[in-house]
């Protein structure tokens, strides 16, 4: 099994650097990942860095807290893909969920979706902050919306991914949308129970531990 296809090689932290971002895209290009995760304002910058490579750039849309507006949300996701993303992970708006305003979110989700058109869009749920019955509600919220990818984690809630909680998502997305595993995923044995589990995509920041089987990275994702 090719872990490295798996991967989205992910910086997001607010101190992240030039340096940082070029060192992550040097890495992305070492061994192959399938994605560099970055913040918008480095999206220019890691196409740059990946230019002539097969290693995609995924910018985050309204991260990590996902309350700001949908039109603000809207003109993020254009921008980055203006800028070279093909790839599109947004938050969702976690309060207008546990308000059940849920042709709020659906309507987002499909906007941000109707305005990137065939790039990927993943909506990341932040599931440490719902309960179960929640989490299969946004996963069909999404599916409906025309998401690409359905993910778990910003990694910059109170927890990250969960065996049981992407169990939940596989079961209401079926083979209508993919499964992105996001938030803690820094050892071989954990990233490799979630493929098997059926995930496609796994956001880390400890791709090069995972690929090379050393001692993971414990900073947070």
């Amino acid at each position: 099994m090719e872990i490295n296809k798996y991967i989205d090689h992910t910086l997001l932290k607010p101190t992240a650097t030039k340096e940082q971002i070029i060192q992550l895209c040097s890495e992305a290009k070492s061994y192959n990942f399938y994605a560099v995760c970055v913040n918008g304002s480095y999206v220019e910058l890691a196409k740059k860095e990946l230019e002539e490579t097969s290693v995609k750039v995924a910018a985050v849309i309204g991260f990590p807290l996902g309350a700001m507006t949908t039109e603000a949300k809207v003109f993020e996701a254009k921008n980055c893909i203006e800028k070279g993303a093909s790839e599109i992970d947004m938050v969702i708006n976690i309060g207008r969920l546990l308000d059940g305003e849920f042709d709020y979110i659906e309507n987002e989700i499909r906007l941000i979706k109707e305005a990137i058109g065939a790039n990927v869009l993943k909506v990341i749920f932040e599931n440490c902050y719902l309960n179960k019955e929640q989490i299969k509600m946004v996963s069909q919220l999404a599916v409906n919306a025309g998401a690409d990818f359905v993910k778990t984690s910003t990694g910059f809630g109170t927890g990250g991914a969960t065996f049981e909680d992407v169990q939940l998502m596989k079961e209401v997305v079926e083979n209508k949308a993919q499964i992105k595993a996001a938030g803690g995923v820094r050892d071989a044995k954990t990233a490799q129970k979630y493929i098997e589990m059926g995930v496609t995509r796994l956001g880390t920041s400890s791709g090069v531990s995972l690929v090379t089987k050393g001692i993971s990275d414990k900073n947070q994702y």
